[in-house]
């Protein structure tokens, strides 16, 4: 009888152990698919994603409105009118000086080139050795028809031709976000509609108003802090005498919504016009270096002080997470990277059984809600 009991439980355990590789093993090809999913349809999520993190954001002040009388759709007309009329402002004043730098961009680089292999050391040696090789494959080959393929396609050519699609991008997020903020709470009451217990009602409820109140809060400091940011860019880069400097506040505004990368990815642009522009070569350094110092002001003193310490995440988290949505959305992937990871770190500081998460996607210095 005990051997029939041990050979019972044996087998028990036998298929626990079965059962527990096989999910995980569905679990790990369902991850596969949203992946590839994620990267397959990134060019309907991209702006699906930006309307709903719109809506969150505007959801509380539609509410506000809609207490005074105001209805959804009227809310929603204002809302949208105000957006494209932002968008259509910076368009204008920005299109002929955008359109500029980059027609000459080609010219820029080459001349930063020339530049560089002017001023000898390393880069001359390695320009020398180029030039050798190149002399030697050429006698090689010095019997070979070459047939040189002249393309028309510039830089400016390739970028310009991403305008029709990103276009198209903006217009289906601002239509999508104009239906939900129309819409009322509708979409929030068929969310919480479909579940069951009066329990997971309430839970969502709450999920979805904290959503509402720290990510509309974040991302409306974050966008004023960087409307700021970008103004003090654009002073700076007038002072050094550089040449556009409203496009360098305009690029410092726009590039500060992605961490890490962008502050680095606006003063090396900045540091190579002015290498170019200016006689001066010091002077690029000290262009590249103040706008270090305007992102670092912002990103250590003004925006722990003026956001909330319970946002701040765990830096090496923001890293990877923007790391991996460059890597599938490309570069609205680093935008739209961290107001994600904030969504998903609300409903896990919302959700009991996330707890644990949440306290590694925070950072050391937020400090820990008591037990309730």
């Amino acid at each position: 009888m005990a051997d029939e009991m041990t050979d019972l439980q044996s087998g028990e355990t036998r298929t626990s152990s079965a059962l527990g590789r096989a999910e995980i093993s569905v679990i790990g090809i369902f991850f596969l698919l949203l992946l590839q999913a994620m990267v397959w349809a990134s060019d309907f999520l991209i702006p699906v994603t930006a309307a709903f993190l719109g809506y969150f954001v505007l959801n509380r002040p539609r509410r506000y409105l809609q207490n005074l009388g105001i209805p959804p759709f009227i809310s929603a007309t204002l809302f949208i009118s105000i957006i494209a009329a932002l968008i259509l402002l910076l368009m204008v004043q920005l299109s002929a000086p955008t359109a500029q730098f980059i027609e000459d961009l080609p010219a820029l680089m080459e001349e930063i080139k020339t530049k560089l292999v002017s001023s000898g050391g390393t880069l001359d040696a390695i320009n020398s050795a180029s030039s050798a090789a190149e002399e030697m494959i050429a006698e090689k080959d010095e019997e070979t028809v070459t047939v040189e393929v002249v393309s028309r396609t510039g830089v400016a050519a390739t970028l310009f031709g991403m305008a029709p699609a990103l276009l198209s991008s903006v217009l289906f997020t601002l239509i999508l976000l104009f239906f939900l903020v129309a819409s009322g709470d509708m979409f929030l009451r068929k969310t919480i509609e479909s579940l069951k217990s009066f329990t997971d009602k309430r839970r969502a409820v709450e999920v979805l108003h904290s959503i509402e109140e720290r990510l509309g809060h974040y991302l409306g400091g974050i966008t004023l802090i960087n409307f700021g940011l970008g103004i003090t860019i654009a002073i700076a880069m007038f002072l050094w005498g550089m040449p556009g400097p409203l496009i360098f506040g305009f690029m410092g505004f726009a590039l500060n919504f992605v961490p890490f990368l962008g502050a680095l990815l606006g003063a090396c642009i900045a540091a190579a016009v002015a290498f170019v522009s200016i006689e001066e070569s010091w002077i690029s350094i000290a262009v590249f270096f103040t706008y270090m110092l305007l992102t670092s002001i912002e990103g250590q003193l003004i925006t722990p002080v003026l956001i909330s310490r319970r946002m701040r995440l765990n830096t090496t988290v923001v890293f990877l997470f923007v790391a991996f949505f460059a890597w599938i959305w490309s570069v609205i992937g680093m935008v739209v990277a961290l107001p994600i990871l904030i969504v998903v770190k609300i409903v896990c500081d919302e959700t009991d059984s996330l707890k644990t998460l949440s306290r590694f996607l925070a950072d050391d210095s937020v400090p820990e809600k008591p037990a309730t």
